[in-house]
């Protein structure tokens, strides 16, 4: 029988024979969070995509249930509303990007991060501007002033950018155009208030890659900005014929983790697969399927660098469903039961370019009509099919005709061209991993508890205030300048102190000083917010 002495004695020397990391095993020495949407996506043209793929997604690994996207204001949310909610985990009003439904700009789960000392990154096939990434990086009333989010974008001190969207960094105009979302709104295509944001860029310590190979052969930069081109990304399909210039989702989702990971406390990432959203707005299956799949290739890119890091937590979801896409028509009513999964699938794989890169090599006589019919996968009409073509009034027209035709060939239906409000699905891994039915505002408690913060106890939960009455309160004389000009700049002035703080930057004057702020100011054309250091 050993004494407690000899017992004693004989633990203290096995402690002192553990690994050295056995006592610090449980707490990581950095978190990461890679934040993964795929814009716009139904569940059928998953079924789909996978039937296509003819294997089982990266994604189908990492199912755990389902998200609820309804907006503050509809049970059918726009992207606006849908990213504010991922981003700042409260439900608002459709266009509002970063705002509460009364207004008032809340911190995302980003700029949270970020404070808090983790490295920050988004990705995007759309412009970086766009709906998504714009409401985890800028707070605006309008998710059209593409102008006023991508300043803010700028001056957010983000380590990586990567996407589309370079027209809204320079200052050179050119004719407002169409969306290619299916949406049709007109915006101008440039910076309204005429300053060159790239210079802003270079001057602010940014690698800029303008593309695919500058990408891929590595940088030692700490911060990259990658801009590939001046609207959106081509489809994937599309990519490597077209705009081989272009990188993949899937590779800037790698190169971003690249250069997120070498932080030493972790990072938080946000990567946007933008277009399957654009592509169901046209009821292109083609182009649908494209970016499923290339979406589904960046998600195996994160989970293959999170199952070697061990403490990176993947969540990829999407923000609201599109298009009511369904494996089955009217047309099937009578033979569904007798119908094998090739029979949807065949029309598609003859396509060799989406609706969109299709009709983007039609010339102006049409003269290549049947070529660019055929890069579709319709190369064999009938001569009624083919009139109908040839009767189009428009290159929408004939896309509108186009993806029907393939529709009807490949047994499937579309309910609308606008969004639908079903719950989608969830998909998680890694510690701290939300899982079950879930709020699409509880994705950014459940990310923001394992990074360590909170967004709506502490600080960050009174981050922004009007910075009009807080001055007054003060003591000064405030006004906006310019207040409806392109660069408002709020005034306080007491005693001979002049403080200007300008729209959407990090910074404010005191006098002849420049003094650097936490976040942005921002104006939303009534109040002026800006943050203040107690």
């Amino acid at each position: 029988m050993k004494t407690i002495k000899q017992l004693t004695i004989l633990l203290s020397l096995l402690t002192l024979t553990l690994p050295a990391h056995s006592t610090t095993a449980a707490t990581p020495l950095h978190k990461n969070v890679i934040l993964m949407i795929m814009d716009g996506t139904n569940s059928d043209i998953l079924t789909l995509s996978r039937w296509y793929r003819g294997t089982d997604l990266k994604l189908d690994t990492i199912l755990r249930g389902g998200v609820r996207t309804y907006s503050a204001q509809s049970a059918i949310t726009d992207s606006a509303a849908a990213g504010s909610a991922m981003a700042t985990g409260v439900k608002t009003k459709p266009d509002y990007i970063g705002m509460n439904p009364d207004r008032l700009p809340v911190l995302t789960v980003l700029e949270g991060a970020k404070l808090s000392g983790y490295k920050t990154g988004i990705v995007s096939t759309s412009p970086i501007q766009h709906a998504t990434p714009a409401a985890f990086t800028s707070h605006v009333l309008n998710r059209d002033e593409f102008g006023d989010i991508g300043e803010q974008q700028v001056y957010q001190g983000l380590d990586v950018v990567l996407g589309g969207g370079g027209a809204w960094l320079k200052p050179q105009a050119k004719e407002p155009t169409k969306d290619d979302d299916g949406m049709l709104k007109t915006k101008q295509i440039s910076r309204e208030d005429g300053e060159n944001l790239f210079k802003e860029i270079h001057s602010s310590g940014y690698e800029l890659v303008r593309k695919r190979d500058e990408l891929l052969r590595g940088t030692t930069s700490p911060k990259l900005w990658g801009v590939f081109a001046d609207e959106d990304i081509s489809y994937e399909l599309d990519r490597p014929q077209l705009n081989p210039d272009e990188p993949s989702l899937a590779e800037m989702t790698r190169a971003a983790i690249d250069r997120l990971s070498q932080g030493e406390k972790g990072f938080f990432l946000m990567v946007e697969g933008s277009k399957v959203d654009w592509a169901a707005h046209k009821n292109d299956p083609v182009g649908m399927i494209s970016e499923v799949l290339s979406f589904d290739d960046a998600v195996r890119e994160a989970l293959d660098f999170a199952r070697k890091d061990g403490n990176t937590m993947v969540v990829a979801v999407t923000d609201h469903g599109n298009s009511g896409l369904t494996l089955g028509n009217h047309g099937t009513n009578g033979d569904y039961k007798r119908l094998p999964a090739d029979r949807f699938i065949k029309p598609l794989k003859k396509a060799r370019l989406t609706v969109k890169g299709a009709t983007s090599q039609l010339k102006k006589d049409r003269s290549n009509l049947k070529e660019v019919l055929s890069s579709y996968g319709l190369g064999d009409l009938s001569k009624k099919e083919f009139g109908i073509m040839e009767a189009a009034k428009s290159v929408d027209d004939l896309e509108n005709k186009m993806v029907k035709l393939m529709a009807k060939r490949a047994n499937l239906g579309f309910t609308t061209h606008g969004h639908t409000g079903e719950d989608v699905f969830l998909y998680s891994y890694g510690p701290g991993k939300p899982v079950g039915l879930i709020e699409n505002t509880d994705i950014p408690r459940v990310i923001s508890d394992y990074m360590g913060f909170s967004l709506w106890t502490g600080p960050f939960a009174s981050w922004f205030v009007d910075g009009v009455k807080y001055y007054q309160d003060m003591g000064y004389e405030v006004l906006v300048e310019g207040r409806t000009s392109k660069n408002p700049v709020m005034v306080a002035e007491r005693d001979g102190e002049v403080l200007r703080f300008p729209e959407n930057k990090d910074f404010y004057w005191r006098n002849d000083e420049k003094l650097r702020l936490k976040s942005v100011n921002v104006y939303d054309g009534e109040s002026f917010y800006v943050h203040v250091e107690e």
